[in-house]
């Protein structure tokens, strides 16, 4: 994530940096490391001139000189919202860890605030609300459904994927990690109640309580899918809806994270883990999502269903207890 606007507190490092972002705008980024490098001998503990550096060595083909500038980024920036560990680990330097990356992944999105929707809209060809929209209408018709009681839209950002929602839900919920994503939707009146909040945290406080949950281009931060699935099941009411999308590769990985710090999720690894976790796959589709730097991204798009039964009560049953529906 670029912090180019941050100043490092010293005139001529901040002169400096400046010079190099036009020197990489020009497409020259070994010259802009090489300027990046003086500004930071004058200002060491500058997270965001170590990132730029990181950056331009990267751009330059310095693999090795980008590495040694995010180590140098890890260590200074504690709340890692510059996402060193992930550049890290997407140049197999460093383990992926586990789940969201916090700091970066909410720093990420309340400066993307802004400019998102044009962004998304106007520039990557960003479709998915639209095609899981779709998916779930579909899936109403075939099941039977008129209307759903309460929705859940996991990293609702502006509320492209609510706006859709909206005149099929009763009480319709968002939430976003970003309190500028939230602040961007809560102008338009989509949703009637909105929470700040990581997307496993948020689930977790929360038991069979909505008939259908969305996540648009929002699991693709977050790592591993089962633990996502094992806070979300039990959230959703039994015979409930969850819609999603993930950027898909189709090796063996379960997931890797790429070069852009998102993550991308095997194909047969996520039929597995939708299985795994009890939920019935309704639509499973391979898809273009949007571009990335003019390239078209494939991802998966997935509409399951909680079954309508609680398969633990009914085997509860078989002994003489109670069977519930």
């Amino acid at each position: 994530m670029s912090r180019a606007s941050f100043s490092s507190g010293d005139a001529i490092a901040d002169r400096r940096a400046d010079y190099a972002r036009m020197l990489a705008d020009s497409g020259d980024h070994a010259a802009a490391a090489e300027l990046m490098e003086q500004a930071l001998e004058i200002m060491p503990s500058w997270p965001a001139g170590w990132d730029l550096l990181g950056s331009y060595q990267e751009k330059a083909g310095n693999a090795a000189a980008a590495i040694a500038a995010w180590r140098r980024l890890e260590a200074l920036d504690d709340g890692g919202l510059f996402g060193a560990r992930l550049k890290l680990a997407a140049h197999d330097a460093a383990p992926a860890g586990g789940g969201t990356a916090l700091g970066y992944v909410e720093a990420l999105f309340d400066q993307y605030a802004p400019q998102f929707e044009q962004s998304l809209l106007g520039k990557l060809g960003y479709r998915v609300p639209e095609m899981l929209d779709r998916l779930v209408e579909e899936e109403m018709a075939h099941l039977g459904i008129a209307w759903f009681d309460k929705a859940l839209d996991l990293g609702c950002g502006t509320g492209l994927m609510g706006m859709r929602l909206r005149e099929k839900v009763g009480i319709l919920e968002g939430v976003d990690i970003s309190a500028a994503m939230i602040a961007e939707t809560a102008r338009k009146g989509i949703y009637d109640s909105l929470q700040k909040a990581e997307l496993v945290a948020a689930l977790n406080a929360r038991r069979a309580e909505a008939d259908l949950m969305t996540a648009a281009d929002v699991l693709i931060y977050c790592g591993a899918l089962p633990p996502v699935l094992s806070a979300l099941v039990p959230a959703l009411k039994p015979g409930g809806l969850v819609a999603f999308s993930l950027e898909a590769h189709e090796g063996e990985e379960a997931v890797f994270l790429r070069p852009s710090l998102r993550y991308a999720h095997g194909i047969a690894a996520t039929r597995d883990a939708l299985v795994v976790a009890g939920l019935d796959v309704l639509r499973f589709e391979t898809a273009i999502l949007r571009l990335d730097r003019g390239a078209p991204i494939a991802g998966i798009l997935v509409v399951a269903r909680k079954p309508a039964m609680d398969l633990s009560a009914a085997n509860d049953g078989d002994s003489g207890g109670d069977v519930a529906a």
